[in-house]
């Protein structure tokens, strides 16, 4: 995907709606961020064992830096010129550390598992579908 078209695939998501959603229901997660951090690496592990071995032994920091990412990420969906940058960067530090465009799929199933998990009730058609397209619009981005 050229840069362009990772911009308009972001363009795209970024409705106010769609940022609300996203913001509002990543609130409710932040009070149990070690147990969705659980969760996330938990279930792609199970799903996707073969990326098993691009993590550390010990998960503890790397827990962290996944949710300091996505509060980040979710804090900064409304300045689509200033995450967009960043989110580029990660996307390369990923490949640096062999990860590939096919590793997105498991590692976003394994995101919204998690957030199904930890909203219960709350993860409505509706936010499930804009955390898809929020997903689908960074993963694009940093496999670009």
């Amino acid at each position: 995907m050229r840069p362009l078209e990772r911009f308009n695939a972001w363009e795209s998501f970024a409705t106010p709606q769609h940022i609300e959603l996203v913001q509002s229901s990543f609130k409710k997660v932040v009070p149990i961020a070690g147990a969705a951090a659980d969760l996330f690496y938990d279930r792609l592990f199970e799903i996707a064992p073969d990326v098993r071995p691009l993590f550390p032994q010990d998960l503890t920091e790397q827990k962290k830096k996944l949710m300091d990412m996505l509060g980040t990420a979710v804090d900064s969906l409304h300045k689509l010129d200033t995450i967009l940058p960043a989110v580029q960067a990660l996307g390369w530090r990923h490949k640096g550390y062999g990860v590939t465009a096919a590793h997105y799929a498991p590692v976003g199933a394994a995101l919204l598992w998690t957030l199904e998990q930890g909203l219960g009730d709350a993860f409505t058609p509706e936010v499930k579908g804009a955390w898809t397209e929020a997903y689908s619009a960074l993963a694009g981005v940093m496999t670009g």
